[in-house]
């Protein structure tokens, strides 16, 4: 759960540094605090032997409405939700499971990977897509990509 935590945690605080305006001290801060808040949120929710279970509980969501967690970590080091609307993708979804972290920017956009481990037991799978495309589109975009649903499929 560390190393997924971490990674999530890692990608917000990276998209809020590429936005600028937040010193470097106070992105510590908030990875730290969201770290923590996810922990705390996902300590009874996270199911290694069946990863899908929980999976909409430790989702992560900004979509007209700030995802609760963000906004508990930012509210730490004095950032309103307004300020946050204005330096994250209008449209985030993260998911954060056991063994994988992925996120999608928008709607419709492709779902990316952040961080993949094979299952204990479990067959290794296929890198999903290039990591540099996702990085770009990361970069680029704060709402929706155009309807090409390029959906990635993971089949075990």
């Amino acid at each position: 759960m560390r190393t997924e935590i971490s990674t999530a945690a890692a990608f917000v605080t990276r998209l809020l540094r590429a936005a600028g305006g937040i010193g470097e001290e106070q992105l510590r801060c908030f990875r730290e605090c969201l770290q923590e808040a996810l922990r705390e949120h996902y300590k009874h929710h996270w199911f290694p032997l069946v990863p899908s279970r929980g999976s909409g509980y430790r989702c992560i969501r900004i979509n007209h409405k700030m995802d609760p967690l963000i906004g508990k970590a930012a509210g730490m080091i004095g950032l309103s939700h307004e300020r946050l609307f204005q330096l994250l993708p209008s449209e985030l979804t993260l998911w954060v499971d056991p063994f994988e972290v992925s996120y999608r920017i928008g709607e419709d956009g492709s779902i990316c990977v952040l961080y993949e481990n094979p299952q204990p037991g479990g067959k290794t799978t296929k890198p999903l897509e290039s990591r540099t495309s996702c990085k770009e589109e990361w970069r680029t975009g704060r709402s929706s990509p155009s309807k090409n649903y390029n959906m990635m499929t993971v089949s075990s």
